[in-house]
């Protein structure tokens, strides 16, 4: 991991509208900078740079955050890799902090396969543009497929030729240990001990991570052979997981969000061919169903994925049984049928990038009409075949999280198919609930299930227990107070808030870290966010370094998730106007934390009542459940004394603080 020495330093040197500047045009307005967001399209600029916070931030999609979470975003980068491109860019040695003998382990062993694919991914490129076979079979071939030189450059396209063991041979050769070789699944042993190229006699399609990294290979025969597979694929191993990996994605992430749509193909070429005809946001799931991770890596980028299918109707029907997913992970899908005789391949060679789109635009349909149209032509007229086309589609139907789409589709499917539709919407409630059951835990009749701490449902003995804030539960009514409370936490933690005397008689300052947690000590209560909880808690430990800024301490930290809250909650929402701060003087927050900090730990203790309140008055609205008598008298006087506090506190509350 990269310390935090080496994190600051990259920050420092990393100013955002410089870096920023690199991917949108930017012009100052006023303090700021305002761009195109390059994140979804837009006519109007509603992307803020602002130099002085070292933050941006899109006022329409919501994106942003500080130097290095725009680097993620725009470049589909993990924390670290971010950090590394930035650091690559100030020329910033990186620094990582001494790893584990565990954690050495296993980053040795996952950095030595990548390692070894890499070497494998070069290997292979030079056998395509330098060995004499590479040269005139597979250089060959992608010719004879129409890809252009820089196309096959891109995908790193390369060649093996058919010595049995000649990348293993060159690989130990060049010092590599055949123990990776294996691992990596480049090679395999045969039962009398020796080593042979899984690869050998194909043209080579690397699969690179979301990164760019060479995860694994595809490997194609140019030889007409019924005995021999068409294609072999690297196995599972230690880096590859082929139900999380999607072809093409590390070409196609930018243009997926630029486009705010994804294009889903089957195989290797069809994606390299689309991007020759100029449609970038193109990935497949390399002839496999599709899975949910591979769903959600798309999910990551976009909520709008177009599927383009041939007109084998044996392969759709196979095909659109995986769709479902989709549907469930809440997608909006299209489907495209090519004509006949076309594949995406083909097609992409035939038109270039603007025909291509005006077929698609002009072709597309959404998934469940195109599974109903498709489902109705095989029924014909077989009452049976219908039957089991109706529970199919509202099975299709049934998945879909969002209400409102599932009635539109109810709605079409009962003009298309020619059911009532009040029929469908029963059948649909049918599934739901089903599908409910399935997925809820059961808890016992007069309970309340509370979350454990390693997030199981527990079922407490008592109907009745002092409420304890919940993780996951963010809908309570005390989780917005937190939120404030730790904006405030975040822009303003170390400064001093107000002075309290001691016995001396000396005027000790406060700071703002210092009031909060003291405050919570004081009352035997704690943040209801895990990540909440560790910002205060790291935040308490820095409380005499007169060195310590909160918020620059929080966006510079090594933890992704901490970086990113911080920047949310330091980010402004709203700017005065030129004329409102020069016609008036606008106190700001920092002039009034002495009222505004109590301010807003009254009101988050007054939510947190409210909410035990609530749950003691479920309780009481089944006293038979509750069988002893003096349990339900001490249920009485708990509530009866947290009303006179409700009441105590409501006296101090008064106005509402708004935080922008």
């Amino acid at each position: 991991m990269i310390d935090q020495a080496t994190i600051d330093r990259i920050i420092d040197a990393a100013q955002i509208v410089d870096v920023v500047s690199e991917f949108v045009t930017l012009r100052r307005a006023g303090v700021n900078y305002k761009g195109l967001c390059p994140f979804h399209n837009e006519k109007t600029p509603s992307f803020v740079v602002s130099p002085s916070k070292g933050l941006c931030k899109c006022f329409s999609c919501g994106k942003g955050g500080n130097v290095v979470h725009f680097i993620m975003e725009h470049e589909q980068l993990s924390y670290y890799e971010a950090l590394k491109f930035l650091a690559k860019k100030y020329n910033i040695e990186v620094k990582e902090r001494e790893l584990t003998d565990e954690e050495k382990q296993v980053q040795s062993l996952r950095e030595s396969l990548f390692i070894v694919n890499g070497f494998a991914a070069e290997y292979f490129q030079s056998i395509l543009y330098n060995h004499i076979d590479g040269k005139s079979i597979g250089m060959g071939y992608f010719r004879q497929r129409g890809f252009r030189d820089d196309i096959i450059k891109k995908f790193q396209l390369g060649y093996s030729t058919d010595q049995r063991d000649a990348l293993a041979q060159e690989a130990m050769k060049k010092g590599y240990q055949q123990d990776y070789l294996t691992k990596t699944g480049l090679c395999y042993t045969t039962d009398d001990g020796r080593i042979r190229d899984r690869f050998w006699g194909r043209v080579i399609f690397p699969v690179h991570t979301l990164s760019g990294k060479v995860v694994a290979f595809g490997g194609r025969v140019l030889k007409t052979d019924a005995k021999t597979a068409k294609y072999v694929n690297s196995p599972e191993s230690e880096i590859y997981h082929k139900s999380s990996e999607l072809y093409g994605i590390y070409f196609a992430k930018q243009a997926i969000v630029k486009q705010d749509r994804c294009f889903l193909v089957e195989g290797y070429t069809d994606v390299i061919s689309m991007h020759q005809s100029g449609i970038e946001n193109v990935v497949a799931s390399s002839g496999t169903s599709l899975t949910s991770g591979q769903i959600r890596l798309i999910h990551r980028f976009t909520n709008n994925i177009t599927v383009l299918y041939d007109g084998d109707r044996a392969g759709i029907k196979a095909s659109i049984r995986g769709i479902d997913m989709l549907l469930e992970e809440g997608m909006n899908i299209k489907v495209v049928l090519l004509p006949d005789g076309d594949d995406p391949d083909s097609f992409a060679r035939k038109h270039n990038a603007t025909e291509f789109q005006a077929y698609i635009e002009s072709h597309q349909v959404d998934f469940i009409r195109f599974k109903t149209n498709l489902l109705l032509e095989e029924a014909g007229k077989d009452p049976i075949k219908r039957a089991e086309l109706i529970s199919d589609i509202v099975r299709s139907i049934s998945v879909i999280p969002e209400a409102i789409v599932r009635t539109v589709y109810t709605k079409e499917c009962s003009q298309l198919l020619q059911v009532d539709e009040k029929l469908l919407i029963a059948e649909v409630a049918k599934l739901k609930g089903q599908q409910a059951e399935k997925a809820a835990t059961p808890i016992k009749a007069g309970t309340e299930g509370n979350p454990s701490p390693n997030g199981e449902e527990t079922t407490p003995t008592d109907t009745y227990s002092t409420y304890i804030p919940q993780e996951g539960k963010e809908h309570t009514e005390f989780y917005p107070k937190e939120q404030l409370i730790m904006q405030i936490l975040i822009r303003y933690g170390e400064k001093v808030m107000c002075h309290i005397s001691n016995e001396e008689g000396e005027n000790i300052p406060i700071t703002v870290i210092e009031y909060i947690i003291n405050d919570l000590k004081q009352d035997e209560l704690s943040f209801h966010n895990a990540l909440h909880r560790t910002i205060l808690s790291e935040a308490g430990t820095h409380i005499h370094d007169k060195s310590f800024v909160s918020e620059r301490y929080f966006l510079a930290h090594p933890s992704q998730e901490i970086s990113k809250l911080a920047a949310e909650l330091a980010s402004d929402r709203y700017q005065l106007s030129k004329y409102h701060s020069k016609a008036q003087h606008v106190i700001a927050d920092e002039e009034r934390l002495y009222e505004l900090v109590p301010h807003l730990m009254i009101d988050f203790k007054s939510a947190i009542i409210k909410e035990e309140l609530k749950h003691i008055l479920r309780a009481l609205q089944n006293p038979d459940n509750i069988k002893d008598e003096t349990k339900y008298m001490e249920i009485m006087k708990r509530y009866r004394d947290l009303c006179l506090i409700q009441s105590e506190m409501a006296k101090h509350q008064g106005d509402r603080v708004v935080i922008p």
